[in-house]
């Protein structure tokens, strides 16, 4: 097995067994300023309280919604525009999602970790793009993949001169519109060596559920955190949003700010005793 490297994002907020655990956290995707300000706000305040590092998620373009109704973001420009507002009134790290090569150096220009996302990660050329920025890049495993195919995935970005890899769980295709994890996937990735994300909001989606959008099972987000933890990542992806019902992307998943801080205080509980 791997030593799992540790490294820092930036301003002392880092990844890894060197590091306390990082909560990666905001809405699926950037309705507004307002309301991106508001979470982060509220995320910087519980993870101060849990001691845990924090880095701020948000999408500018979800470009893999169930219908071509439902609204993606606000676009690549306006997007980063209100993630650099983020970020320097914060000074938290960004993530956000890249979706093609052509993409990546603007946004490289802002986030601190590009997220190559879950259907995206066999994308080559968007590996490697993203590689050769120096940024750290969050690669979301397929829903459709083994965890023993990570290893190509990460041949990529490490042959194009990256090893600043994270590696997110987000739960594999089970029948119909479901998602199961398996805690196994977790222990797998871990010997590949780079620091592991459990994704507790995206593993409890039912994708295509409600016929033209997504369901979730919003319930089943706390145990699973809890169980993924134990086995051992080095940290954990949460979708925030301080009206669930009323979020414009992955509602039926995601988690208040109170609901959250709850989940952390018993997450780091169990991360600690996991570390000790």
């Amino acid at each position: 097995m791997r030593t799992i490297k540790s490294f820092e994002i930036k301003n002392g907020v880092g990844v890894g067994p060197d590091y306390p655990l990082l909560l990666i956290s905001g809405p699926c995707v950037i309705e507004d300023l307002d309301t991106c300000r508001e979470i982060a706000e509220a995320m910087i305040v519980i993870a101060e309280k849990h001691k845990v590092g924090y880095v701020f998620k948000a999408s500018f373009d979800k470009a893999n919604r169930s219908s071509i109704k439902s609204y993606r973001g606000p676009g690549l420009r306006k997007g980063l525009e209100i993630l650099e507002n983020i970020k320097e009134e914060f000074r938290v790290p960004i993530v956000t999602d890249i979706h093609e090569s052509i993409q990546v150096t603007e946004v490289a220009a802002v986030a601190d970790i590009l997220q190559i996302p879950a259907f995206l990660c066999r994308q080559t050329d968007l590996i490697v793009t993203a590689a050769k920025t120096g940024k750290v890049v969050n690669i979301k495993k397929g829903q459709f993949m083994a965890p023993d195919d990570m290893k190509n995935v990460i041949t990529k970005a490490e042959e194009s001169g990256n090893s600043r890899l994270m590696l997110t769980e987000r739960g594999i295709s089970f029948g119909y519109n479901n998602l199961i994890v398996d805690m196994r996937a977790l222990v797998m990735m871990k010997q590949m060596g780079y620091p592991i994300v459990f994704d507790a909001t995206h593993s409890v989606q039912l994708p295509g559920g409600q016929g033209t959008t997504s369901g979730g099972q919003r319930e089943f987000v706390e145990p699973l955190a809890k169980a993924a933890t134990a086995v051992g990542i080095n940290a954990l992806f949460l979708e925030v949003h301080p009206e669930p019902k009323k979020a414009m992307s992955d509602g039926t998943n995601s988690l208040t700010p109170e609901q959250a801080d709850k989940l952390l205080k018993k997450v780091t509980q169990i991360h600690n005793l996991e570390q000790s």
